[in-house]
């Protein structure tokens, strides 16, 4: 099984939550830099832990500081075998912690990074569906949208072939509308993660989460698709391979 978008480095006592998260069956964790420090640490984790790969990138609260402008140091990053997308990078209308328009600067250099060097993307979006569809909508190759949160972004990710990614608030019993989104997306398209230490599923919501409580998303997937929970977590595992070229 594999939780695609974790951050490692802003867990407590990460290598303990790797150690659990392989006892429940998780044997591959996308952890994920959110900054220049951030993706330091999600690299030097993927380096302590077999199983263990690291997207990179500078988020879209950071777009009004320095770090929007280390997207050289960012491709050098980039460049260590363990490091398998950009991301996570996108747009945020709810926090604002910088302006729509210093995010989507930083979000289109980051899309030309992810083009340059051939890999995938990893997007944050929230309060922003339509904005996130337009910047997106001239890139050309892997989108994986974290967190799915937007229902409305759904026909866009549909009919451009993104992968869509499920996190904990899809058990929650007011997200009825996820579940539903979660249903209608293809076989092949569909994702499952954590967000750890964030969005904790249903079963142990209020604790921090961890990777290993991806099977209990891979459970309510499994529910709101009428599939067998196994079938859909051996899919789930081959799709994250396809999604960041892991083997």
């Amino acid at each position: 099984m594999t939780d695609s978008h974790a951050h490692l480095d802003a867990c407590e006592t990460p290598s303990a939550l790797v150690e659990r998260a392989r006892d429940a069956g998780v044997t591959r964790i996308v952890t994920v830099g959110t900054g220049i420090y951030s993706c330091r640490a999600a690299l030097a984790l993927a380096d302590e832990h077999p199983g263990v790969h690291a997207a990179l990138g500078v988020d879209p609260h950071q777009a009004g500081t320095r770090e929007a402008r280390r997207l050289d140091e960012l491709r050098d990053l980039l460049s260590h075998p363990k490091a398998v997308a950009v991301g996570e990078t996108g747009l945020d209308g709810a926090r604002r912690q910088a302006t729509l328009e210093e995010q989507r600067r930083l979000f289109d250099d980051e899309l030309a990074l992810a083009d340059e060097l051939g890999l995938p993307v990893v997007i944050h979006s929230r309060d922003a569906a339509e904005e996130t569809a337009a910047a997106l909508a001239p890139f050309t190759g892997t989108v994986v949208l974290h967190c799915f949160s937007a229902p409305e972004l759904l026909p866009a990710a549909l009919e451009r072939g993104y992968f869509v990614s499920f996190a904990g608030n899809v058990t929650y019993p007011g997200a009825g509308d996820l579940r539903e989104a979660a249903a209608a997306v293809p076989p092949d398209r569909l994702l499952a993660e954590t967000d750890s230490p964030y969005l904790a599923p249903q079963p142990v919501r209020g604790r921090p989460n961890e990777p290993g409580y991806v099977v209990h998303t891979v459970a309510a997937l499994a529910k709101s698709r009428g599939e067998d929970v196994d079938e859909l977590a051996a899919r789930l595992h081959a799709n994250a391979g396809a999604a960041f070229g892991l083997t």
